[in-house]
């Protein structure tokens, strides 16, 4: 059966993003495994035999050939034509969520893509070097999270920010199930040491997604995250176990956040360090 699974590894100082993506793929016999670098400047994609790929069979980690990425941090030493990137970045401890984001979703077989969210934050501490650059991390701000399945949604959106006080992540996709097809909403907003969870199954809805924005209700709680100022850098994303589409991700960005609670704000701001991808039509 056609698959990917893949890892997002985000880390984020006051000035500078990088986030490393190691996957693997399998397109019907053909087999395959990348790393994508993400930078503010630019985007890198590494490939490798799938025999590289390697996932720990206790707890959480991969391997791709001699690239670490487990939840004490990354080690990368990768270099092809047009990049070199070696360094590594030590985690603090993971604040994982309560439970499964997909919730009761997890147990549907054949859904096309399936979330996990490992670490809302965390702190990063060490330096990476890409092509000349270095990116110093001291008690920086981490996420990490990860996808896997045949492809990723035909129209999707996703963002992930940290904020003063915690972290916040939602998505909201197209999802096709029995013949039918309807927006799935999953998000988790930390704020302050409590958990607040927005998802489908939980009643949330989109009440808009348009112009680079989305609007989430559910019950007394209201959710909008808008993208203000994009800064794209091209990625591969997966068909059918090939990474056959380009979408786009602003690693750092302008963007909006908006919380209320049953009318009241909860927060409200504007930042340019929001992660981004908007993938409905304009």
């Amino acid at each position: 059966m056609d698959s990917f699974r893949g890892w997002y590894f985000k880390c984020q100082s006051d000035s500078q993003t990088l986030a490393v993506i190691p996957a693997s793929l399998r397109s019907g016999k053909v087999f395959s495994s990348s790393v994508q670098l993400i930078t503010d400047s630019g985007v890198w994609q590494f490939d490798f035999p799938i025999d590289a790929y390697q996932e720990a069979k206790k707890g959480f980690g991969v391997r791709v050939d001699g690239n670490v990425f487990d939840a004490g941090g990354i080690r990368l030493h990768l270099k092809n034509d047009s990049c070199t990137a070696v360094g590594e970045v030590r985690f603090g401890p993971l604040t994982p969520i309560r439970y499964d984001i997909m919730g009761p979703f997890q147990y549907v077989p054949f859904l096309e893509c399936r979330h996990s969210v490992v670490s809302m934050n965390h702190s990063v501490t060490g330096e990476i070097t890409v092509n000349g650059e270095l990116f110093h991390f001291d008690n920086a701000s981490g996420y990490l999270e990860g996808d896997r399945g045949r492809s990723f949604p035909r129209e999707y959106l996703w963002t992930q920010c940290h904020l003063e006080g915690g972290s916040l992540m939602l998505s909201a996709a197209d999802i096709p199930m029995l013949g039918l097809r309807f927006t799935g909403i999953i998000g988790v907003i930390l704020w302050k040491g409590q958990e607040h969870r927005l998802a489908t199954y939980l009643g949330a809805r989109a009440v808009k997604i348009g112009d680079q924005a989305v609007t989430v209700q559910q019950g007394d709680k209201r959710f909008t995250a808008r993208l203000i100022e994009k800064k794209p850098h091209p990625l591969n994303a997966p068909v059918n176990g090939k990474m056959a589409r380009t979408i786009h991700e602003s690693a750092a960005c302008k963007g909006a956040y908006r919380f209320e609670i049953g009318g009241k704000t909860v927060f409200d701001f504007v930042t340019d360090r929001a992660s981004f991808e908007y993938e409905y039509p304009l």
